[in-house]
């Protein structure tokens, strides 16, 4: 007996279309591109400013985003360190 379907066939695979001399070697490192992470302000410009430095990141390859990084982290580390600091006294505060 014989079925009045035809035999399926595995689909076959759509032409490859070569994308350009980026992709001729598939182990060749990708060019710098932003994350797109959103930074929200926090209100205090020193930070923000810190915080806004991590986007200098997004154009360089990723070997440039460590200098980056210890750059902000400094920032950071100095203003954390200024908010224990005490206030500095006003020219009036040491009367006897």
């Amino acid at each position: 007996m014989s079925d009045a379907t035809p035999e399926a066939r595995p689909e076959e695979p759509a032409e490859a279309v070569p994308a350009g001399p980026a992709s001729a070697d598939p182990y060749e490192a990708a060019g710098p591109a932003p994350l797109g992470v959103v930074r929200t302000p926090t209100g205090r410009p020193a930070v923000d400013a810190l915080l806004d430095r991590l986007g200098d990141a997004d154009h360089l390859t990723a070997d440039g985003h460590l200098e980056v990084y210890e750059d902000v982290h400094r920032g950071l580390r100095a203003e954390l360190t200024a908010l224990d600091a005490p206030p500095a006294p006003r020219p009036y505060d040491n009367r006897s």
